[in-house]
């Protein structure tokens, strides 16, 4: 069994998150520039086995797609071509980086920590693939 991925997708950085190989918890793994994703990811699945990559999908309050979209898409249509037997899942990411923020803030977590906006996505990253975990924990 290999291990699920999740990205939250970001202009300025992508949060990275994965499973252990049982699939049963997540931790953040890295943050990574979007120019430079595909080639870590290229790097990473050379390295491990991993199976499955859910990608956050951003949405705004009301539903709708966010402006995001439309680069997500061109990137996933990228990963599909250079990992074909690789399952590409959407995990809705909405209020993801409030809760990172928020667990930093309780688990007390320095000002200087909470600021840095990489820590934010890693673990908003690892909220997604938590999320997803939990939504296909009793299929």
């Amino acid at each position: 069994m290999g291990q699920i991925m999740a990205i939250d997708y970001g202009t300025k950085r992508c949060g990275v998150a994965v499973t252990d190989p049982l699939q049963t918890c997540a931790f953040g793994l890295d943050t990574v520039s979007p120019n430079t994703l595909l080639s870590f990811l290229l790097d990473y699945m050379s390295r491990e086995e991993v199976t499955t990559l859910v990608v956050g999908e951003p949405k705004q309050r009301d539903n709708t797609v966010s402006s995001i979209e439309a680069e997500i898409a061109a990137f996933l249509l990228e990963v599909a071509a250079q990992f074909p037997s690789l399952t590409l899942v959407r995990q809705d990411e909405r209020f993801t980086s409030k809760m990172a923020q928020r667990s930093l803030i309780e688990g007390g977590a320095p000002k200087k920590i909470r600021q840095k906006k990489e820590v934010i996505d890693k673990i908003s990253a690892t909220l997604i693939l938590q999320g997803y975990l939990e939504q296909h924990k009793s299929i």
